[in-house]
């Protein structure tokens, strides 16, 4: 069979193009680690220490020299993993497809090709933003019984003032995000000294911007995906917590501290040109994403474990 020139190409950009507008729904770890993209899949992720926060003698008599400070460092490495999926779409099935105006078969099968990745990646997120080890003592509570948000003696207000300050203190920056899993959002939302605070609004329900605008973030976000296992339970990716956190507006902002960052390879995810599998009589349509999470600034965040 011959091959047009989309099918010799070994990234077909057309379905590349497609991909990299695509945001699947319910997937918010890009709140907490913004992709950057890298050139090379390995490097040294740059730090930098609190030299920025001391005070120093910059007085100098005329014609003598200046003193000379050195920000940032080399802090630990990255190294970005590939994670590939592929899926066919047979040829009675894009023949039937033609027929139907508006309906790409290949596109589709991309997207959904792409829909684990993307949930891989926030999986693999969520485990960095809440995995407890990660965080010293000052930058993590867990609630237990009355102190919960979803208890009518919970108190979200100064359990949420006691992080921004923590971060504060350690990085100079309030925190400007709040990531609450689903269950987290449903017990802020629904906590009592939090509806108290909007009782004179005309408001029918407690919105993430209200609640934001409230304790003074730019935006709180409701990580809403859920993983199945192999027996068919499903479960929440972002658990029971809720994580407050200093992310720059404009990623990679290097003089600033981050809390995360997803390094992404340039171009990716990418499309890899379809293929023509003689046994299935299909076209395979196979996804690239060269790409990891890590966490630059931990003292950056702050975790709250358990308020529901």
């Amino acid at each position: 069979m011959p091959m047009n020139p989309s099918q010799v190409r070994v990234i077909d950009p057309v379905l590349t193009t497609v991909l990299q507008g695509y945001r699947q729904p319910g997937l918010v770890g890009e709140a907490l680690f913004p992709r950057v993209p890298v050139r090379l899949a390995g490097g040294q992720v740059l730090e930098f220490d609190k030299s920025a926060f001391k005070l120093y003698n910059t007085q100098r008599a005329p014609g003598t020299a200046k003193k000379r400070v050195t920000f940032g460092y080399a802090g630990k490495p990255y190294a970005l993993e590939l994670h590939s999926l592929e899926a066919p779409v047979p040829i009675q099935s894009q023949r039937d497809a033609a027929i139907m105006p508006g309906v790409d078969l290949g596109s589709r099968a991309v997207r959904l090709t792409l829909a684990p990745t993307l949930l891989a990646l926030e999986s693999q997120q969520a485990t960095l933003a809440t995995t407890a080890a990660n965080y010293d003592a000052s930058h993590k509570v867990a609630l237990a019984g009355a102190t919960q948000w979803s208890a009518a003696t919970g108190t979200p207000g100064p359990d949420i003032e006691a992080g921004r300050e923590a971060i504060r203190a350690s990085v100079g920056m309030r925190p400007n995000v709040m990531l609450c899993s689903a269950v987290a959002w449903k017990a802020l939302r629904n906590n009592v000294n939090v509806i108290d605070r909007f009782k004179y609004t005309d408001k029918q329900s407690i919105t993430t911007d209200m609640v934001a605008n409230l304790f003074d973030l730019d935006k709180i976000v409701v990580g809403d995906a859920i993983v199945a296992d192999d027996a068919g339970a499903f479960t929440d990716v972002w658990g029971n917590n809720a994580i407050l956190a200093y992310v720059p507006k404009i990623a990679q902002a290097m003089e600033e501290p981050s809390y995360g960052y997803t390094y992404t390879m340039e171009g990716h995810p990418q499309v890899l040109s379809p293929y023509f599998e003689q046994q299935t009589e299909s076209w395979i349509y196979g996804v690239n994403f060269e790409r990891v999470a890590v966490l630059t600034a931990i003292t950056s965040g702050y975790l709250i474990q358990n308020p529901n």
